[in-house]
């Protein structure tokens, strides 16, 4: 073994460790939080033309 095959993996701050946490911030607190606001905001929107279109949910008033 060369004395350099375990110093790679031991480096806390290598230029790959950087990239990997800098792409899990970006998805984790800036691309998800968008893409669950759509998701939800979508639903929000299907619903209330569903409602829009056949009524709101109940029985019907008589």
């Amino acid at each position: 073994m060369t004395q350099d095959s375990g110093n790679a993996a031991r480096e806390p701050h290598s230029p790959s460790r950087r990239k990997e946490l800098l792409a899990f911030l970006i998805l984790a607190f800036g691309i998800w939080p968008i893409v669950a606001v759509g998701v939800v905001g979508g639903y929000g929107f299907l619903v209330w033309m569903w409602q829009i279109v056949f009524g709101p949910p109940g029985p019907p008033g008589g």
